[in-house]
């Protein structure tokens, strides 16, 4: 499908800018994508700021008129996008998985994470607006964040063969061409959605999970950590997690935390 480009040297974050494109009453055709060299206020999930140096990884907003997706099968496009991104990624590195709800890693290692924002009209998605960084060339992250990693900082750690993420070496990547791929990749599983085949895509995302198979240590808020496996991912993108007894629970986003 066609794609209209909006390109911005730096904006507060892209989805703050789409957002008042849409609030002017700019029509914004389906699909839109509006990136940026630079945030200097990017959003992650729960209020999270996400840290991209200057012109070094992609920040972008991919923006949607989904009509044909119910309010409250919406997390399909959280799928999607996590999909789109999965292909790209593991095309280029390998080793790359889905973490619940729309992160990407690679190994124990963030990559990529999304901010999705929906307008609702009545039972149906009037407009979605799809915020995504992906850590690209970044060599050195100085925020808090617990295991950020970029595609350059993996790339010298196989070439040099050290345990270390912090090579100076001159590995760098096609950011335009990522993009490119990424919008090309959603584009497809857009259409699937449009076309009523969800279902796929959905299977995609469970085989690509992290941490899909075994048991791992979870944590309820401040609680004590507790052991559990992934049992399901519902259409409305609630977490199901089995204990060892066989019991499960169900998790909205932020209510569980992985322990890594």
């Amino acid at each position: 499908m066609d794609v209209k480009r909006i390109h911005r040297i730096e904006v507060t974050s892209t989805n703050t800018y789409v957002k008042e494109l849409l609030g002017m009453g700019i029509e914004l055709p389906e699909l839109t994508v509006v990136d940026a060299d630079y945030q200097s206020g990017g959003r992650g999930q729960a209020g999270n700021r996400w840290e991209s140096e200057r012109g070094m990884n992609l920040t972008f907003s991919l923006v949607c008129h989904p009509t044909f997706v119910r309010a409250t099968e919406q997390f399909i496009l959280s799928q999607a996008i996590a999909v789109a991104v999965f292909r790209v990624l593991d095309g280029l590195m390998g080793d790359i998985s889905i973490k619940w709800p729309n992160d990407i890693y690679w190994q124990d290692r963030k990559i990529c994470g999304t901010l999705i924002e929906c307008n609702l009209e009545g039972a149906t998605v009037r407009d979605c607006i799809i915020g995504t960084g992906i850590n690209v060339n970044q060599m050195v992250f100085r925020s808090d964040a617990p295991n950020p990693v970029s595609l350059a900082q993996i790339a010298c750690n196989m070439v040099d063969g050290k345990q270390g993420l912090t090579s100076t070496e001159g590995i760098t990547f096609n950011r335009e061409h990522i993009l490119s791929e990424v919008v090309k990749a959603f584009g497809e599983l857009y259409e699937q959605i449009r076309e009523g085949r969800a279902d796929d895509i959905r299977r995609e995302y469970m085989l690509h999970m992290y941490r899909r198979e075994g048991f791992y240590l979870y944590r309820e808020h401040e609680g004590e950590p507790f052991m559990a496996e992934i049992a399901d991912v519902g259409h409305d993108g609630l977490l199901t997690l089995r204990l060892r007894d066989g019991s499960t629970r169900k998790y909205e986003f932020k209510e569980i935390k992985y322990i890594i």
